[in-house]
């Protein structure tokens, strides 16, 4: 005769199955590949757009700057490095002011929005869950699934404002961009990058062309670190970069040459 399982009996608790040890296995259709750990890189321009914008701006207008010195004046390379010196202090201290009050401003209107959107689920609560289950009936979920779902993020004030600030404003209140942050890193990056077409000269180089190679050679490898948070082509987001870097060198440079020994 077969055993039978257990059954409770009044009084007595209810036997649970053991919880398996280890990971849950991946549902039916599912990849056990798939790992649900993984991370995303920050797209929202937090670090990353100023700290490349500045790198690159550095590199290329002093590079322009140096190109453009060295065509149009004789004076030698004294000249040459107290004019990029100059042009790297003043580009860093602009760039960094300038991306900290697009920031400041980019937040402060964040803010403002989101409070606008607290007071509206304040005074007009159920008015603002049917439009939240609008918006989820709009991307297709059961209408009445979007209306419990809704429902439940109402049931508390802090969560119904997150979703709706994501789902109507398209921010993270929880994940502002820093001014401080993009300002300084965009100094730092405008630094280093408006300081590499200078070695040459400090290091005792008399003519422009190390300083040529050297620019050249780090715009391809800008461009080419930046596919890498991109995914684009690695080679092709070099050449763009090289090809525009030596444009505006070349027209400074030409520039220079017409102007310099009229002056």
């Amino acid at each position: 005769m077969a055993e039978q399982e257990p059954t409770p009996t009044d009084g007595a608790e209810p036997i649970t199955p053991p919880v398996p040890a280890g990971p849950v296995p991946p549902p039916a259709g599912g990849s056990a590949e798939h790992s649900g750990d993984h991370t995303h890189r920050d797209v929202t321009g937090g670090w990353l757009r100023p700290a490349v914008f500045g790198a690159m701006d550095g590199l290329v207008s002093n590079f322009a700057l140096i190109a453009g010195m060295d065509g149009g004046t004789r004076s030698g390379s004294q000249v040459i490095v107290l004019a990029g010196l100059a042009g790297l202090a003043a580009g860093a201290f602009s760039m960094a002011a300038g991306e900290y009050t697009s920031v400041a401003s980019q937040r402060e209107l964040a803010r403002a929005e989101i409070e606008v959107e607290r007071r509206e689920i304040e005074t007009h609560p159920h008015d603002e869950e049917y439009e939240l289950a609008e918006t989820y009936r709009a991307k297709g979920l059961d209408p009445d699934l979007a209306s419990k779902v809704a429902k439940q993020f109402h049931a508390d004030p802090d969560q119904a404002l997150e979703e709706h600030v994501r789902e109507e404003l398209g921010l993270d209140p929880n994940d502002l961009p820093s001014p401080v942050t993009a300002a300084a890193s965009s100094f730092v990056c405008f630094a280093i990058g408006a300081l590499i077409p200078l070695l040459p000269y400090l290091l005792g180089a008399g003519s422009v062309i190390p300083a040529l190679i050297l620019s050249l050679t780090a715009l391809f490898a800008c461009g080419a670190v930046v596919s890498r948070v991109t995914s684009r082509s690695w080679w092709y987001s070099g050449l763009r970069q090289l090809l525009l870097g030596a444009a505006a060198a070349g027209l400074t440079y030409f520039v220079g040459t017409l102007v310099g020994p009229g002056i």
